[in-house]
């Protein structure tokens, strides 16, 4: 019963959106540049909310917490955002551990938050899938808000620098071979 109750959500949700004059997730489009954020990491020990005006400088920040502008001025970045105890928001992030560990994708960096969760729900789920790649959390909704995403999965791919190379929304995502199709053009770049 509660399973057809969450498919009929979905579907009207989906039905809304699909009949609504405005985009279900906005996100930056490619070419743009990625809002900057540094938001606390699950498997730390860092409470609070994320800050939408992060420093970028190594000697203010709180290793307890992704940063997201820090990470792009290394490398390229893949960024996943999903909710927890969503099955198919939570295998995105399963997909890019998979990726994160493949020799063709080598310095290539990817992380995920988790929006509109607790330090406690995003840490469980870290432990339950044995995420090793940096795993954020939003408790409370700003990061989601400021790239617009009300679905997943949600992935912003974004050159060294961080300009957004590509972004994409949805379970054709979740297929580790179409994800690194479009991760590999990532590898090696140095727009900054």
């Amino acid at each position: 019963m509660v399973g057809l109750l969450a498919t009929v959500l979905v579907l009207a949700f989906l039905i809304y959106s699909l009949t609504s004059n405005r985009s279900v997730s906005t996100g930056v489009p490619a070419g743009g540049q990625l809002h900057f954020f540094a938001a606390p990491l699950a498997a730390s020990t860092l409470n609070g909310d994320a800050n939408l005006n992060p420093p970028c400088t190594l000697a203010r920040h709180d290793p307890r917490a992704l940063n997201v502008c820090l990470l792009v001025k290394r490398a390229p970045l893949v960024l996943a955002f999903f909710v927890t105890d969503g099955s198919a928001c939570e295998r995105e992030v399963d997909t890019l551990q998979a990726l994160a560990s493949l020799p063709a994708l080598h310095g290539v960096q990817f992380a995920a938050v988790a929006i509109n969760a607790s330090h406690a729900a995003t840490a469980k789920a870290v432990r339950v899938h044995g995420w090793t790649i940096p795993v954020a959390y939003d408790a409370d909704g700003a990061v989601g808000a400021l790239y617009g995403v009300t679905a997943c999965p949600f992935l912003e791919l974004a050159q060294r620098g961080g300009t957004v190379a590509d972004r994409l929304i949805g379970e054709h995502w979740l297929s580790a071979s179409a994800l690194e199709a479009r991760v590999r053009p990532l590898v090696g770049s140095t727009t900054s």
